[in-house]
């Protein structure tokens, strides 16, 4: 598992390492921007702006090293840099985030939510023609978001809602939005979760694989729990990505154009003299509350719509989910002939020792 989280951790030390660049700007951990910016909160904005993108490449390149002594020794420096920072910058106490997070990492590391998320995002960039395609298509939605988001009323009510009310509100959205994606999933890959056999035209899906050689056998193990929820989860988290990924995109478009058209006038006559300063993940910053907030309900708007819209838009499905349930075809193909081979029980034993127990292969997982 060390070996394997060694992305996570490398993405994990380049935020510890951006903090503690904000920490040496500002003397504190805490940000606070108050009116006009100046040439160091500038600065720390900047740092803010990159530090996702970054700690992703930073994460990425380190997924391209092959050897097990290359990963190992980023790793351990990833965590060793990643403490030192935390030392640093909030003393000895930080030490037990640090631990904690080390092992949430490892945890979904060993779950294979990790490897799930990160193929869905490799996925989701890989078809990016789709999500362009599925843009156009929330065109509606996003002429209902601009009457929601010119309405005076919509702006007094996220001037007043509190952050808590916000996200559950949002969450209430995602619940939604969720349920369909869910139920259109499971329509599409009832086939797979019934029969543990996939169409042999397949099999081309395993070329330059150990599974090419190996022959098809008799009779297929049917699918355990584990392996149809899995199944289920691959699907439906993939399609999430996608969507979400068009959901912040709107979001941020929405975000922009408040920047630009809110004045400190309008916003008060919109907000009846609401905050000019807001906060998004614990930071103070010199945006109204009033935008953060609108922006993140206009992208839960966004995201429950797509979600319906995805499910019954048969070209979305033909262009995206069916070239994804084809390629778990190929896997369920690898994964019947793994199991043929491994499961042929062993010669019986003239001298009456018991028969060899059969082995039993892991379930079917996604690929990382």
């Amino acid at each position: 598992m060390w070996l394997r989280s060694a992305p996570a951790f490398a993405g994990y030390a380049t935020l510890m390492v951006c903090a503690l660049m904000i920490f040496s700007l500002t003397g504190q951990t805490d940000i606070n921007v108050a009116g006009e910016p100046t040439t160091v909160e500038w600065a720390v904005l900047t740092i803010m702006l990159v530090a996702l993108p970054l700690g992703a490449t930073i994460g990425w390149l380190v997924s391209l090293l092959r050897t097990q002594r290359a990963r190992f020794t980023t790793a351990t420096a990833a965590i060793a840099v990643a403490s030192v920072c935390g030392l640093v910058s909030d003393g000895p106490s930080q030490l037990i985030n640090i631990g904690l997070t080390v092992l949430v990492l490892l945890g979904l590391t060993a779950s294979g939510i990790g490897s799930v998320l990160g193929w869905a995002v490799r996925l989701m960039l890989s078809h990016l023609a789709a999500v362009g395609a599925l843009a156009v298509r929330a065109l509606p939605v996003v002429l209902l978001t601009v009457l929601v988001f010119f309405n005076g009323n919509v702006w007094l009510m996220a001037a007043t809602i509190s952050r808590t009310r916000l996200w559950l509100a949002i969450g209430f959205l995602v619940a939604v939005a969720g349920s369909f994606l869910l139920t259109g999933t499971l329509e599409r890959a009832r086939p797979i979760l019934r029969a543990a056999n996939a169409p042999p035209e397949h099999a081309k899906r395993l070329a330059g694989t150990p599974f090419e050689s190996m022959p098809d056998p008799p009779r297929a193990d049917k699918l355990s729990i584990g392996e149809r929820l899995n199944i289920v989860f691959v699907l439906a988290a993939s399609q999430l990505v996608q969507i979400l990924m068009v959901a912040l995109v709107t979001a941020a478009v929405f975000f922009a154009l408040g920047l630009i058209l809110l004045s400190p006038e309008l916003l008060a006559v919109w907000t009846r003299n609401g905050s000019s300063d807001g906060t998004l993940l614990f930071m103070k910053l010199p945006v109204p509350q009033a935008l953060i907030q609108m922006a993140l309900f206009l992208g839960a708007l966004t995201f429950m719509y797509i979600s319906a819209r995805a499910v019954g838009d048969g070209e979305y499905r033909s262009k995206f989910l069916d070239p994804l349930i084809d390629d778990l075809q190929g896997m369920l193909i690898a994964r019947n002939r793994y199991r043929g081979k491994t499961n042929v029980p062993a010669a019986p034993d003239m001298s009456g020792a018991a028969p060899t127990e059969r082995v039993r292969s892991p379930g079917l997982r996604a690929r990382s």
